[in-house]
């Protein structure tokens, strides 16, 4: 799972059930990625990521920008 790129990693996290308001740490993010890349695969997640998109613009610009920053910070450090 190293030669995932932080947008595959970004849009699973987005679509995982882990919530901004849970701040969670670290190895919480790392385990929701992967917990969800193991469920839906890379195409599902990115899928499910443009359906939100398209459904719900307003809040899905707030949580891919959590999830970015998550990301970001739960990698930076391996």
């Amino acid at each position: 799972m190293s030669t995932l790129t932080m947008d595959t990693r970004c849009e699973a996290l987005f679509v995982s059930n882990l919530q901004s308001s849970q701040h969670p740490a670290a190895p919480a993010v790392r385990a929701a990625v992967r917990r969800t890349l193991q469920n839906l695969g890379v195409n599902d997640c990115a899928a499910r990521v443009a359906q939100e998109f398209g459904d719900h613009p307003e809040t899905a610009v707030l949580r891919m920008r959590w999830a970015r920053e998550a990301i970001q910070e739960a990698y930076a450090r391996q």
